[in-house]
């Protein structure tokens, strides 16, 4: 059985395929990719896949489902609550039939969204997990080491601001609150981080990114690639500023102190962990003084926002394993991995303490 790749055309696919050949993968041009036949696809995005010839597994690219989008005007989707996307019929099915032959949902409520918005696919939803959750809590006894090759030293704090992408991501709407940070904490006993969405890096090039933010890398700011994991980050944090994006609510189910700077609660899907933590964690006021800010958060219940991002922790490998292997119509081999730690986060040279 061999697994190979391919990128859809979409405007935030910019360098997707140069870091997948740089993994050593095998990716095949779009075009080509749709005239061949496959046992099996697995995407965790909507665009292209009614081009695809296999047998079609569909999953969640962040937190849950916990972004909205608008109605379509089809019966089942209309209701009192705006449409969530992922989970509604205009992008699972095509001509009135069913494109994935399973969608991995991460909790046992999303059915109940699912039989609201698109019923006839409730017959090949599969409650899984949450694969990342689960690596992020598998990661956490590698704390130390992530902080040690961020170059945060035993005393200091690190402060992780996260950006979802778009005008009303943080990085978008709060463009100055890095450098205030940065001028206002105490360098001896914090460290800033921050933590950008793939689609910021993809819409603006990485030169741009990095020369917009090169003063304040000059003056400490830790600035990971894209192409590194993100969730070393997270489990290295102490505090987290984030927007309505799914770090914010990973961050706050695994414990951390966090404070928002989310647009409002329109921007994300009523009944999700994005919604929770919204409406139970503090918001900054990048007009006020940080620090004190930071040392009078509110307490966020992590039990509940994980919960709400899983309703199976601690089995996304297995179950997700499962299902493949039922697509392709196999008997799985030998036993289930457990998750695993991400790797060890890697600076560029030119980041300075």
């Amino acid at each position: 059985m061999q697994t190979v790749f391919t990128v859809p055309p979409d405007a935030f696919n910019r360098g997707v395929t140069r870091h997948l050949r740089r993994l050593g993968a095998l990716v095949l041009p779009w075009a080509q990719a749709v005239r061949e036949r496959f046992d099996l696809a697995l995407a965790a995005a909507y665009g292209g896949l009614s081009d695809l010839h296999a047998p079609l597994m569909v999953m969640a690219h962040g937190a849950g489902y916990g972004k909205p989008t608008r109605p379509t005007g089809r019966g089942p989707a209309m209701s009192t609550l705006p449409p969530v996307y992922g989970l509604d019929a205009q992008r699972l099915t095509r001509n009135g039939e069913v494109l994935a032959a399973a969608i991995a949902l991460s909790c046992d409520d999303q059915l109940d969204i699912l039989r609201r918005q698109c019923p006839e696919a409730l017959p090949v939803a599969v409650v899984t997990g949450d694969p990342c959750f689960d690596q992020l809590v598998a990661s956490l006894p590698e704390r130390e080491r992530y902080r040690r090759a961020l170059g945060v030293d035993t005393e200091q704090e690190l402060v992780v601001v996260s950006s979802t992408w778009g005008r009303t991501g943080l990085f978008g709407n709060w463009p100055d609150l890095l450098p205030l940070l940065l001028d206002q904490l105490p360098a001896q006993r914090f460290r800033v981080a921050a933590l950008l969405h793939p689609a910021v890096w993809c819409a603006h090039g990485h030169r741009q990114v990095r020369a917009w933010l090169r003063s304040c890398r000059e003056a400490g700011l830790i600035l990971l690639d894209p192409e590194e994991d993100w969730r070393s980050l997270v489990v290295s944090a102490d505090h987290v500023i984030g927007d309505h994006g799914s770090v914010t609510a990973y961050s706050a189910a695994l414990g951390r102190n966090v404070l928002h700077l989310a647009p409002g609660l329109e921007a994300v899907t009523a009944g999700s962990a994005q919604e929770l933590v919204i409406n139970s964690a503090s918001r900054l006021d990048p007009r006020r003084p940080l620090l004190p800010q930071l040392r009078s958060v509110r307490t966020v219940d992590h039990a509940a926002v994980a919960g709400m991002i899983t309703s199976r922790p601690g089995q996304a490998g297995p179950l997700l394993r499962q299902t493949m292997y039922r697509l392709l119509q196999l008997t799985e081999p030998g036993r289930h991995r457990r998750a695993t730690p991400v790797p060890v986060p890697r600076l560029r040279s030119e980041v300075t303490r």
